[in-house]
């Protein structure tokens, strides 16, 4: 960090090659896609308002939270880059803010800020930067079972103590004094709404941040039927990249759309069904579900943490403690104007590059809705409580660093399988133009989560899902170098996809995973080529928060402005 300060202060930081100049920073930035995200609050009480601008404001402090579990150097970082109101400084803290960090997330994670790492950090911030996974697995080993549980839980970073030795940091002690900030907002936004489900999690939830028990609140989330749907903590864990052990903080603060929640929730009721005919040995098969898991559709009013970094969440589905998910389920989130805005400003104009010509007239914002609906749901299919050489455990434990690629891919792969089983069964509209629209959305939107990168979780297991589909036919090459579906193939070709996830999970087989990933999970040649045509339209959002800014406007130490490119795409759902 010295380096860096002596750079900041003497302006030297455009010397510092090969970093990117402004040019190619503001370059960079475009590649994300500037798009207003509003939502309708004048059905709100006046409590619930109120509540709502303490939940932003809570918000807020959880983008600082994340930035220290992500980098021990971030806040310091951000702070200097604030503090520089040169072109190439403006261009550097925006970019900066895009990632939450000086590494590109969609450039292998590559440092463009001099004097940081050259790459972000397998561990994050969760772990000592020296620590190896011997010496980690070797300490865990010998620990009381309380105390192991707490080293690989979600909720505790692993520090070294003055002699070197690995020691214990429960979340609500490393990051107290800005949890405690925070639980205070979430406090006066509980006593600020009428609404009694929302008031009991967020009393709660103040509660966890001060104690690292997570377990009632989250119980409480899943019962949360509120105007506003609020969703703040940690529960992540891709950023741990040496167990996927930690769970990053993130926050959600989004109003619900009833109309849509209350079109998409008959999907609840065909789990179990689902569940008994997934593609897997009966042995492996969940005999009972929890309780029906609860589907809100949202627009998200703001983002912060792990849940506005990079490449935006479309949809999420918690808790991911699994205790919780076997009393309750899980719930799943659909943010609408993420969704929309995703879909006319990326996956169309990805769709019209990619896809043969006849192809491009299946693509339907209806199918990309329907099937990340049935991503989320499926997260909550499956195994989850398994046995492995006679211990009780779970697949995320047994399949450590992988899972996250892993579970992702089974979740879009159950997704479709559940959706096909659902026309077959006559309870959604099938016939051939229908599964032509679900599958060719799927085949197009699969290019757009490939341009994350195959580092990210949910790029490496799109990568292994096209190459399967491809080899077993379902997807064809075409000779001009566009693609499309072969709807009879694809068919059975997902069904054996999700077998083999499904089986890796159930079974715990981190080498199997390990295997599937390496031999499956690069980007071949006719891919490749097809990405490299996308390169002028932008890869994901970068999401402009303006009900937010409303009713809580942002204090001057906050992220810089964003400026609109010019000519902006069109996107109805920006305007």
């Amino acid at each position: 960090m010295i380096f860096l300060s002596a750079l900041l202060s003497t302006g030297l930081l455009a010397a510092a090659a090969p970093y990117p100049d402004a040019a190619r920073l503001a370059g960079m930035a475009a590649r994300f896609v500037p798009s207003k995200l509003t939502a309708d609050v004048s059905t709100l009480s006046a409590g619930d308002r109120t509540a709502l601008r303490k939940l932003v404001e809570a918000s807020r402090i959880i983008d600082d939270v994340f930035m220290d579990q992500y980098w021990s150097g971030n806040r310091e970082l951000w702070s200097r880059l604030r503090g520089d109101a040169s072109p190439l400084g403006r261009e550097q803290s925006h970019y900066f803010w895009i990632n939450k960090s000086p590494w590109s997330e969609l450039d292998h994670e590559e440092a463009f800020l001099p004097g940081v790492p050259s790459r972000k950090l397998p561990g994050a911030n969760f772990y000592p930067e020296d620590m190896t996974k011997d010496e980690f697995e070797a300490w865990t080993k010998a620990l009381p079972p309380g105390e192991r549980e707490k080293a690989v839980g979600f909720y505790s970073v692993i520090r070294r103590d003055s002699q070197g030795k690995l020691r214990i940091v429960g979340y609500s002690t490393e990051f107290r004094r800005d949890l405690e900030r925070t639980a205070a907002l979430l406090t006066e936004a509980a006593r600020a709404t009428g609404n009694a489900s929302l008031k009991k999690f967020l009393q709660l939830r103040a509660e966890a941040f001060l104690s690292d028990d997570y377990f009632a609140s989250d119980v409480a989330w899943m019962d949360l039927d509120a105007p506003i749907d609020v969703t703040i903590g940690p529960y992540e864990t891709y950023n741990d990249g040496i167990f996927g052990y930690k769970a990053a903080f993130e926050a959600y603060v989004n109003l619900r759309d009833d109309a849509e929640t209350a079109r998409v929730a008959f999907y609840s009721r065909h789990l179990q069904a689902i569940e008994d005919h997934l593609p897997e040995e009966p042995k492996y098969r969940t005999r009972k579900l929890g309780a029906l898991a609860p589907i809100r559709v949202v627009n998200e009013v703001f983002g912060a943490g792990d849940g506005n970094h990079g490449v935006q969440t479309a949809a999420y589905n918690l808790p991911n403690d699994d205790r919780v998910v076997a009393q309750k389920g899980s719930k799943r989130v659909l943010l609408k104007n993420i969704q929309e805005a995703k879909f006319h400003s990326i996956l169309e104009p990805i769709a019209r590059k990619v896809l043969s010509p006849a192809a491009q007239r299946d693509i339907s914002f209806d199918a990309f809705f329907t099937h990340i609906l049935a991503h989320e749901l499926t997260h909550g299919l499956g195994p989850h409580e398994i046995r492995v050489a006679d211990r009780s455990t779970n697949p995320r434990l047994e399949i450590k660093e992988l899972f996250g690629a892993i579970e992702e891919a089974k979740a879009d792969v159950t997704g479709l399988f559940a959706l096909q089983y659902l026309m077959n069964e006559k309870v959604l509209p099938g016939g051939p133009d229908a599964e032509r629209r679900l599958y060719t959305t799927y085949l197009a939107s699969a290019f757009r989560t490939l341009r994350f990168g195959p580092e990210e979780a949910h790029g490496k297991g799109m990568a292994v899902q096209l190459n399967f589909l491809l080899d077993r036919g379902g997807f064809r090459a075409e000779p001009d170098g566009t693609f499309s579906v072969d709807l009879e193939k694809v068919k059975s070709a997902v069904a054996d996809l999700d077998r083999l996830f499904l089986t890796l999970e159930a079974t715990g087989d981190y080498a199997g995973a390990k295997k599937l990933l390496s031999e499956m999970g690069g980007i071949r040649p006719p891919v490749a080529a097809a990405i490299e045509k996308l390169k002028d339209i932008p890869t994901d959002i970068e999401p402009v928060f303006t009900t937010a800014e409303e009713i809580a406007p942002e204090t001057p130490r906050g992220k810089p402005k964003v400026r609109y490119p010019r000519p902006r795409p069109s996107n109805p759902a920006n305007e």
